[in-house]
């Protein structure tokens, strides 16, 4: 199935936090990994428990995009990166 992106501004000021070859490397990864099948479990996509981020989490190295789902929608909800167990979101560490 395909669908349609959307990125919630405080995703967009997640994805600022980076840098642009970051920013870049992180775009492409949403438009080829979640523009298709978002919503089928991969190496690179999985469901997640229930937490207060996101139901979905899409892993691009040490980098994590974590999105849900409404009907043909594909929402970009937060973008942040894994130091060892640690997530953290512009700089802040974050429990998920």
């Amino acid at each position: 199935m395909k669908y349609h992106l959307k990125i919630k501004p405080g995703a967009e000021g997640d994805l600022n936090y980076y840098n642009p070859y970051i920013r870049r490397l992180i775009a492409e990864a949403i438009s080829d990994q979640l523009q298709n099948d978002a919503d089928i479990q991969t190496k690179k996509k999985k469901k997640l428990r229930d937490n207060p981020i996101a139901p979905w989490e899409l892993k691009i190295g040490d980098y994590r995009v974590f999105y849900e789902i409404d009907r043909e929608t594909v929402i970009v909800l937060a973008v942040g990166h894994k130091e060892h167990n640690s997530l953290f979101i512009r700089g802040k560490k974050v429990e998920i």
